[in-house]
């Protein structure tokens, strides 16, 4: 199989995964694992088609970001709500950077991370009985916005999963999980940016013309998927909730640990 295709399998990969709470990045790991995929800087093809799925989030709520992006705006209640909802991540994923990809990029720490994530998702829906009092984005309040932001540090670790992780996090903000999910996607796009700018900055010497091919066609792919995985995922969620996901989770990793992977 050619690099372009299992760059293609990767990129629908991420699409898919994304924005469901399965994790993208241990997906991605264990994927790339499968199909033997050494090219593109494994790690940095892995962050930076992730950029691809986050801007897809940029088209689809683009009334939203063409508003916020106005200087008259750079101070509004929207924008102060996503700074902080940012701000933990960013100065975490700043000072772990090195460590998460020298010791957590590997298929046995993600498998793990399904399986904690899974029993924490399923937890939280089945005994924590939260009662919603935010159901739109723009009436979130900081100590929200600090509470989710502070959840989606858990999404540092390959497998955990972002949007599992912050919609966790706005559940338990007492946001409703319409509200969690789109607050999650929102608050990825500023974080996968700044995550992706850094890594490439660090990898670009070493990144080859053929790389940087790869990654572009996983960034495409993985952009057209996403849209669809979105508007797909809010109506599956807005009617099984995270349970399903959860046992998903479990199960895959119970079979990724049984086979030896």
């Amino acid at each position: 199989m050619s690099d372009i295709i299992k760059a293609i399998i990767l990129g629908i990969v991420e699409g898919i995964t994304e924005y469901i709470p399965i994790s993208s990045t241990g997906h991605l790991i264990i994927t790339g694992d499968f199909l033997t995929f050494t090219s593109a800087n494994t790690e940095t093809f892995s962050i930076a088609i992730q950029l691809g799925a986050i801007l897809s989030v940029v088209f689809i709520y683009k009334d939203f970001f063409k508003e916020i992006v106005q200087p008259k705006n750079w101070l509004s209640k929207d924008m102060k709500m996503i700074a902080i909802a940012i701000f933990p991540a960013l100065v975490s994923g700043f000072f772990l950077h090195s460590f998460i990809k020298e010791h957590l990029f590997s298929t046995p720490t993600v498998i793990w991370a399904l399986f904690v994530g899974g029993i924490i998702m399923i937890i939280v829906e089945k005994f924590f009985k939260i009662i919603p009092t935010t159901t739109d984005v723009k009436d979130i309040t900081a100590k929200q916005a600090l509470i989710i932001g502070v959840s989606q540090c858990a999404a540092l670790w390959p497998g955990m999963s972002r949007s599992g992780s912050t919609i966790v996090g706005g559940l338990f903000a007492k946001c409703d999980y319409d509200t969690s999910a789109k607050f999650s996607f929102i608050i990825a796009v500023p974080v996968m940016i700044c995550a992706v700018g850094y890594d490439l900055l660090k990898s670009m010497d070493s990144l080859t013309m053929n790389d940087a091919q790869l990654i572009a066609i996983g960034f495409i792919v993985s952009f057209i998927v996403a849209i669809i995985a979105i508007r797909t995922f809010l109506k599956i969620l807005s009617r099984l909730k995270l349970f399903p996901f959860a046992v998903y989770r479990i199960v895959f990793s119970a079979i990724l640990f049984w086979s030896g992977v």
